[in-house]
């Protein structure tokens, strides 16, 4: 999925636009995807560091997997 999507499909699952960033940088504490260069970057940002950084050669491979990143930890959170 490319980004517009990515954005439309969390919309929609009413997933809190604070918990995710789709424009790269270091937002405090959310889910982030950027682009660097040629690749794709996707990790939590937090205290101005990205942890746990995967990188990725196309824009799909990094929504997707930012995708299900962010609904397994919602769903992990869930009480």
């Amino acid at each position: 999925m490319k980004k517009h999507e990515l954005e439309k499909k969390l919309k929609e699952r009413n997933i809190n636009p604070y918990f995710y960033c789709l424009d790269g940088g270091l937002p405090n504490e959310a889910y982030t995807l950027g682009k660097n260069g040629d690749l794709w970057e996707v990790y939590y940002s937090e205290r101005g560091n990205k942890s746990k950084l995967k990188t990725f050669l196309t824009e799909d491979e990094a929504c997707d997997y930012l995708y299900e990143w962010i609904i397994r930890t919602e769903e992990s959170m869930q009480i």
